[in-house]
């Protein structure tokens, strides 16, 4: 099989100089030939020592065993505060874990059974617009959009319209590639001013606009939860027949306090399952046809079998659950691409990894980019193959060596949600289309606070005819 598409490495660790100057618009711009196959690695930055951990059973240790000792970095919430406020994506001991037990039942809403019907429409929805789709245009956007209308559907109840997606869409985007040269300028400890430059200044507009409009959608839903619990019949059986995360969320309330959540803790959940749902799981199916597209073999495969499933039954949760192969398409994408190739936590104490002397406040990087690709691990492991996970020849179990939602009690909260829907809509798109590279393009993966490709995904989607379909 053919190897995706990749960052080749440096032959050599790069200067720090050099880091500084040429690196920091992509994380994978600073690796070498050596971080691909280390079990762990140590970089010294100004003011700072950065661990990267890649060897299963250290992982176990920070992510799982000794999860508190290695809390999310601060720097990690310094740069995504702007955006997702005090959400459980950034913080950490016991007001992540009140954070957490109060949406864990609001989640409950996003059952992949009680939520099918609306990300079919979605999906449906995305199929009429995918008829205007030009030969070589970049499939990117749509994928962008269609994972987002989908949030916005299940988590408030709205249809995204394309005015507000390319607002949201847009502003995410310059918020991305700001954010990491601002890490890069706290990583190498420059002054506060300095931090506070033109780039900054873009990031943090880009953030305001995107919590704007995820306000606006908010507000009057939460005035209506305070005339609920004003003791208003009205608005509670209102509230209670919504039926979304929304809705859920509102009436939840502190086990320990009786409290509910205020409205700025609304507004910071809501973005956080709204952008790094949405946006992870964009990644993950761009990068997914693109690897269908350079692999004609495997998408005829998992072309076969949608259309064989879709013969017996309509489309549904038990069809996708029988398509083991289109599963397993976004399975492989999620390892070579993970949306987050860089899990950031630090020391909380001094302690003993691997010979290494760490001190409090040293930073440890868990990476799924350089373990997924690390050939203690996997068989040929910048290949892409799908058949990997049935063909039971696995170097190391699944447990210890695949982690594209993390780990441990901070895995993703909304992992099974998100491949329901990558299972529907790359379903949706086999059925219909054949999907092929435009001649001669090549995409550039970069890693910021995903790992997107910079230059697109141009593709050309050629309509099945009915028997094919």
């Amino acid at each position: 099989m053919t190897c995706p598409v990749f960052p080749r490495p440096a032959k050599s660790k790069a200067s720090l100089w050099k880091v500084f100057f040429t690196k920091r618009h992509s994380w994978l711009d600073a690796l070498y030939e050596r971080s691909y196959g280390m079990k762990m690695g140590e970089y010294k930055l100004p003011g700072l020592t950065l661990y990267m951990v890649n060897q299963p059973e250290l992982v176990r240790k920070v992510m799982v065993q000794n999860m508190a000792d290695f809390p999310k970095h601060a720097m990690l919430g310094d740069i995504l505060e702007p955006l997702l406020g005090e959400s459980i994506f950034t913080t950490n001991g016991e007001q992540w874990q009140k954070q957490r037990n109060m949406l864990d039942p609001a989640f409950k809403h996003a059952r992949v059974q009680q939520v099918f019907g609306l990300m079919q429409q979605a999906a449906n929805d995305m199929l009429e617009r995918l008829k205007s789709h030009r030969p070589g245009q970049d499939i990117d956007p749509e994928m962008t959009f269609v994972t987002a209308d989908i949030i916005f559907r299940t988590i408030m109840s709205a249809r995204l319209d394309a005015e507000q997606a390319n607002r949201i869409l847009d502003a995410f985007a310059r918020f991305q590639a700001e954010s990491p040269k601002l890490a890069l300028m706290k990583m190498f400890r420059l002054p506060a001013f300095l931090q506070r430059g033109s780039s900054e200044r873009r990031r943090m507009a880009a953030a305001k606009e995107i919590r704007g409009t995820i306000e606006d959608i908010i507000r009057p839903r939460y005035q209506q939860a305070e005339a609920a619990r004003a003791g208003c019949p009205q608005a509670r059986a209102k509230l209670e027949q919504q039926q979304d995360i929304l809705s859920s969320l509102l009436l939840t309330t502190d086990t320990a306090t009786g409290q509910p959540f205020g409205f700025d803790e609304v507004v910071d959940q809501i973005s956080m399952l709204f952008l790094a749902g949405h946006e992870t799981t964009a990644s993950s199916l761009t990068w997914s046809l693109y690897l269908l597209a350079t692999h004609p073999h495997i998408q005829q495969d998992a072309h076969a079998e949608v259309t064989r499933v879709l013969a017996e039954q309509a489309m549904s949760v038990e069809a996708l659950r029988k398509m083991v192969l289109v599963r397993d398409v976004f399975r492989e994408a999620l390892r070579l691409y993970p949306p987050v190739g860089f899990l950031a936590r630090e020391c909380a104490h001094a302690g003993e990894m691997r010979d290494k002397k760490m001190k409090a406040g040293s930073s440890v990087m868990v990476s799924p980019w350089l373990i997924h690709r690390h050939k203690d691990y996997w068989h040929k492991p910048h290949q892409f193959d799908p058949y990997r996970f049935t063909s039971k020849q696995l170097k190391t179990p699944l447990s210890k060596s695949y982690l594209p939602f993390g780990a441990g009690p901070r895995v993703c909260i909304g992992a099974a949600f998100a491949q329901q829907e990558s299972s529907l809509i790359l379903a949706s798109i086999l059925q219909h289309y054949h999907i092929s590279l435009p001649e001669g393009f090549v995409p550039q993966p970069v890693g910021r606070l995903t790992i997107r490709s910079e230059n697109g995904l141009q593709l050309n989607l050629t309509p099945r005819s009915k028997n094919q379909a």
